[in-house]
C-alpha cells in the first residue's frame, strides 16, 4: 500500500510544473501523511468493532441455550378455586370447597303444633365441604369430598373413572349420585333455592357403584346408567344385598348457543331395598323444620321409581318441573306414592341460567357486572323465582300424609362464588296444619 502512495506522489511530482518543486513536493508530502492517518484511524476502528463482535459471538456460543418448558412443569393458578395443571396438561387438580350458613324463622299453626310440637328459630352450617378433583394421565379422573357440617366426615362424591372411552364416553366407580332426577343431579351450589322440592324425597341420591356415562349429537343426547349397592353416610355398604339398577336419558329437541334450550328428560329405577324395608320421609323445604310426610318403614320386596323431567331457558327466564312416582311391590297390594314440582325464575339483570350439556343440568351463574370486582363494578346478579311442589306418601295402607309447599325466593349473586339468598316457604300437611318459614342464606364455593 505504501509503495502504491510514492508512486503515485512520483507521478504527481513529474507532472507538475518547474516552477517551485520543492514546495510542490512538500505539499504532496504532507497530504500523503494526511491520507495515511486517516487511513490507520479507520483501520483502528474496524479492528475494534471486529473484535467486539467476535467476543459477543464467542459469549453467545458459549452460553448455554433456555431449555424447554418440561411437558410435567406444574403451574398454579387460581379459577374459581385452587388449579394446578402440568404444561402438557395430561395432570390437572382443583382444590375447592364450599361454606352455607343458614338462618330460618318459624310460625306454626295450631294444629301443626299440635301433631309436630313447636318449631324452634334456628341457624345452622348447613354444608361445609372440602373437595379435591383432577386429571391423571389425561385419561384418568378422581374426585374426593366430604362435608364436615355434622361434625362427622360424610362422604359425597368420593370416586375414580376414566374418560373419552370409546363408545361408553366415560366411566365411574366409586361413591357417586345415581343417575336420577334434574333437582337432585343439580349440584346444591347451584340451586335455586335453600332446599330441594318435596319430590326430592323420592329420589335416590349418592351410593356405591359402577356408573357409564356420554353425551352424543353435540351433546344434545346424554344418558347414564349404573349398578349400585345401598350405602350409608360415610360410604359403606349396608351389608344386606341391596342393590339397584338406574338410568337416565336425556335430549335438548331446541338449543341455540345465546343459551335458549329446552329439557327433556326421563329415568328409571329398579331397586332391591335394604332389608326388603322401605321409607319415605320429608321435611318442608327449610331444613330446620321437621319431618311432615313419614311413610315410616315398608314390607318392601321390589321398588321401581320412575321420573320425567322438563326445563327450559329463553332469554333471562327459565322453567324446571319433575313428577317422581315410586311403586313398592310386597306381600300386600302395590303401594303407590308420588310427587311433583314446578318451579320458575328471572334475573331481573338480564343473565340467562347456564346448562352444562354434557350432564344435562344447571350450571353456575355468573353476573354480567360482579360487585366490587374489576375495573367496572356492577350491582351483581338479581334473581327472583318461586315454587309449587306436592308430595302424596298416601297409597293403601300407606298413610305417610300429603304436603304441599308454596316456596318463593330472591337471589343476590355478588360474582360467580357468593351469593345471598331470602327464601319465604309455606307448607301445609293436609288435614293437620301448616308452618311459615323465612329462611337467609349465605353461600361461598369455590
Amino acid at each position: 500500500m505504501r509503495r502504491t502512495r510514492w508512486v503515485v506522489a512520483v507521478l504527481v511530482a513529474l507532472a507538475a510544473p518547474e516552477v517551485a518543486p520543492r514546495a510542490q513536493a512538500e505539499t504532496v508530502e504532507e497530504r500523503l501523511e494526511r491520507l495515511e492517518e486517516r487511513i490507520e484511524e479507520q483501520d483502528r476502528i474496524i479492528t475494534e468493532q471486529q473484535r467486539r463482535l467476535d467476543k459477543r459471538a464467542t459469549e453467545t456460543s458459549a452460553a448455554p441455550a433456555a431449555p424447554a418448558a418440561s411437558p410435567d412443569t406444574m403451574r398454579v393458578y387460581w379459577k374459581e378455586g385452587v388449579r394446578f395443571e402440568t404444561a402438557d396438561k395430561a395432570f390437572q387438580a382443583h382444590v375447592g370447597g364450599r361454606v352455607q350458613t343458614d338462618f330460618a324463622a318459624f310460625s306454626e299453626s295450631d294444629g301443626f303444633k299440635d301433631a309436630f310440637g313447636d318449631v324452634e328459630d334456628g341457624a345452622e352450617i348447613r354444608r361445609a365441604r372440602l373437595m379435591v378433583e383432577g386429571l391423571a394421565y389425561e385419561r384418568i379422573e378422581f374426585r374426593l369430598e366430604y362435608d364436615f357440617a355434622t361434625g362427622d366426615a360424610e362422604a359425597k362424591d368420593v370416586y375414580v373413572g376414566l374418560v373419552d372411552m370409546p363408545y361408553v364416553g366415560g366411566i365411574r366407580v366409586g361413591h357417586v349420585k345415581e343417575p336420577f332426577s334434574f333437582d337432585e343431579l343439580t349440584s346444591s351450589r347451584f340451586l335455586t333455592f335453600l332446599e330441594r322440592a318435596l319430590p326430592n324425597a323420592l329420589a335416590p341420591s349418592r351410593n356405591l357403584g359402577v356408573l357409564l356415562h356420554n353425551a352424543v349429537l353435540d351433546e344434545r343426547l346424554t344418558w347414564a346408567a349404573g349398578a349400585f349397592r345401598n350405602s350409608d353416610a360415610f360410604g359403606e355398604d349396608q351389608d344386606d344385598g341391596g342393590w339397584a339398577a338406574t338410568g337416565r336419558l336425556t335430549g335438548l329437541p331446541w338449543y341455540d348457543d345465546g343459551g335458549a334450550l329446552v329439557h327433556l328428560g326421563v329415568a328409571a329405577s329398579y331397586r332391591d331395598p335394604q332389608g326388603n324395608m322401605q321409607r319415605f320421609r320429608a321435611r318442608p323445604e327449610a331444613h330446620l323444620a321437621p319431618d311432615v310426610v313419614d311413610t315410616g318403614d315398608v314390607l318392601t320386596d321390589e321398588l321401581t321409581r320412575l321420573g320425567g323431567e322438563l326445563a327450559a331457558v329463553v332469554g333471562p327466564a327459565w322453567l324446571q318441573s319433575e313428577y317422581i312416582a315410586a311403586l313398592a311391590q310386597g306381600s300386600g297390594p302395590d303401594r303407590n306414592v308420588s310427587g311433583y314440582y314446578v318451579q320458575a325464575g328471572f334475573f331481573l339483570t338480564g343473565e340467562r341460567r347456564p346448562y352444562k350439556k354434557e350432564s344435562a343440568v344447571f350450571d353456575r351463574v355468573r353476573p354480567r357486572r360482579s360487585v366490587l370486582v374489576g375495573g367496572n363494578p356492577g350491582p351483581g346478579a338479581w334473581e327472583v323465582a318461586a315454587r309449587w311442589s306436592s308430595l302424596d306418601l298416601n297409597s293403601g295402607p300407606i298413610r305417610g300424609g300429603q304436603a304441599n309447599d308454596l316456596t318463593a325466593g330472591v337471589n343476590w349473586y355478588l360474582n360467580p362464588l357468593t351469593r345471598v339468598s331470602a327464601n319465604y316457604v309455606y307448607s301445609e300437611r293436609l288435614d293437620v296444619g301448616s308452618i311459615n318459614a323465612v329462611m337467609m342464606r349465605v353461600w361461598f364455593d369455590f
